[in-house]
């Protein structure tokens, strides 16, 4: 019985060990694209190109996406 446990209690440490893992992993991942992204808004706001405001909406998209984000708030402002 208390082998069970044992084992029980190794695999769920393996478990809770590789759900950390991939959660710093997303984290770093968003906190880059957002990073480049933030960069690159303040970026075209400072030259005059564009005037997109950050807001959370927009945070969030920029999050996600990154470039791709960015591309995407300015294709949207200039509709």
């Amino acid at each position: 019985m208390w082998l069970t446990h044992l084992i029980l209690l190794i695999l769920l440490i393996v478990v809770v060990i590789l759900i950390l893992k991939l959660t710093f992993k997303i984290i770093k991942y968003l906190a880059v694209n957002t990073i480049v992204g933030l960069i690159l808004i303040g970026l075209l706001n400072f030259l005059g190109i564009t005037h997109i405001q950050l807001n959370l909406l927009n945070l969030l998209i920029i999050a996600v996406g990154g470039i791709v984000g960015v591309f995407l708030l300015i294709l949207l402002s200039f509709l």
